[in-house]
């Protein structure tokens, strides 16, 4: 039984979708069948409005639909910290903590020779000139191969500049026990470790 030439183009289109194999991108098409089309059409209409509207922040990359980000757009934000993330989502990720109150830089990706991705392909360059001597960076790429290989490209770029450089740090989540932790997660939260007890007075 051959589908329709509609249906096999929708399913294609989903399947270019990350993440969304050929099953998943069938059962997507599917459900998007026997929805309204008024469902539809908002749906349409919302990717085309995201794609006309969102462009990436001239200063930090991150998505935007004004001008500027918000971020870089607030006086109120801590301008001697630049945190450094692979992806808009990370920024997302880290606001919600709401432990941070710096700048943001993305790089929309990771060094990855093996797929040809190179320091060019990155938003690299455009980090050097926003970064002063004594100021902070925090680099917050993920604890991947690629993750640790960007970041310490990263640091030897920025350490001439006279930066200070800093690795966000991994460990154990909150709430998990020991028992339960990998080798590598228990030795990154062993090394990260942070001295709780304050120094004794001199007798």
């Amino acid at each position: 039984m051959k589908y329709p030439p509609s249906l096999v183009a929708l399913i294609r289109e989903l399947s270019r979708l990350p993440g969304i194999g050929p099953k998943s991108a069938q059962r997507l098409a599917f459900y998007l069948f026997e929805q309204p089309r008024e469902d539809i059409e908002r749906l349409a209409s919302s990717l085309l409005s995201a794609k006309r509207d969102l462009h990436t922040c001239p200063i930090c990359f991150n998505i935007t639909d004004a001008e500027r980000c918000d971020v870089c757009s607030d006086p109120a934000r801590d301008q001697n910290l630049i945190c450094v993330v692979e992806e808009p989502g990370d920024v997302i990720a880290i606001e919600r903590s709401g432990e941070y109150r710096g700048l943001y830089h993305v790089l929309h990706g990771v060094l990855s020779p093996m797929n040809g991705v190179g320091p060019e392909q990155l938003h690299i360059k455009p980090l050097l000139p926003r970064v002063t001597e004594g100021q902070e960076v925090i680099l917050a790429t993920g604890t991947t191969v690629e993750g640790d290989a960007t970041a310490l490209y990263l640091q030897r770029l920025l350490e001439p500049l006279g930066a200070l450089v800093s690795r966000i740090a991994y460990g154990l989540p909150v709430g998990g026990a020991l028992e339960y932790a990998d080798e590598v997660t228990l030795g990154r939260a062993l090394t990260g470790r942070q001295r709780v007890s304050k120094p004794r007075p001199d007798a």
